[in-house]
């Protein structure tokens, strides 16, 4: 039998010893909630619709507001995430230098713009220069980073979060208020297109 005190036991709310435990990155240790998923943040929440996209639970935020609803008593909470990633096209060594030289030349053109404040001479001949610098090193540094890879990406992509589903809550006090107003809006007639 363990003892609370054997570093292979863990320690369990109630447990002797929780005042003693170290802070962690978050601050110190807190019992679970009810529901043993973490500690309870904030009043009691229920939720009054789930939508399939963003906009139509946004839609309902915003008649809430609409309506003189305290909307900083509600949340939209994305649910069943997933990490999408777009693939944009193929990514030659060509292609990773142009893409740098725009990179490079943004760059040029913010350290240009810096000294040609400060020049006596010409202003725009530094400012050029500058530009010109950028994209050159640009250029190299987006070709040598692509040559690094040796293939393994030779690709451009784009990721995005989403949601397979998005709840409306807003807190348990303001819960049969914000449900009046939702059914008003699925009362009214939708707006006609012109």
């Amino acid at each position: 039998m363990t003892t609370p005190s054997s570093p292979t036991s863990a320690w369990r709310p109630g447990m002797s010893g929780g005042d003693t435990l170290p802070s962690g990155p978050t601050g110190p240790p807190a019992a679970p909630g009810r529901d043993g998923h973490g500690p309870e943040h904030g009043p009691p929440t229920v939720t009054i619709g789930s939508y399939p996209d963003y906009p139509s639970a946004q839609r309902v935020v915003d008649h809430l507001a609409d309506n003189r609803f305290p909307v900083e008593h509600s949340a939209i909470i994305g649910t069943n995430l997933a990490l999408v990633e777009t693939v944009l096209g193929r990514l030659t060594t060509g292609r990773a230098a142009l893409a740098g030289a725009g990179t490079g030349a943004w760059f040029g053109l913010f350290i240009g713009l810096l000294f040609g404040i400060f020049t006596t001479g010409n202003w725009l001949a530094v400012i050029l220069v500058g530009l010109v610098v950028g994209a050159i090193w640009g250029a190299v540094f987006g070709a040598v980073a692509h040559a690094m890879t040796g293939g393994r990406r030779d690709f451009t992509s784009a990721s995005s979060l989403r949601a397979g589903q998005y709840a409306v809550t807003v807190e348990a006090q303001f819960a049969e208020q914000a449900r009046q107003l939702l059914n008003s809006m699925h009362t009214m007639s939708p707006p006609t297109s012109r």
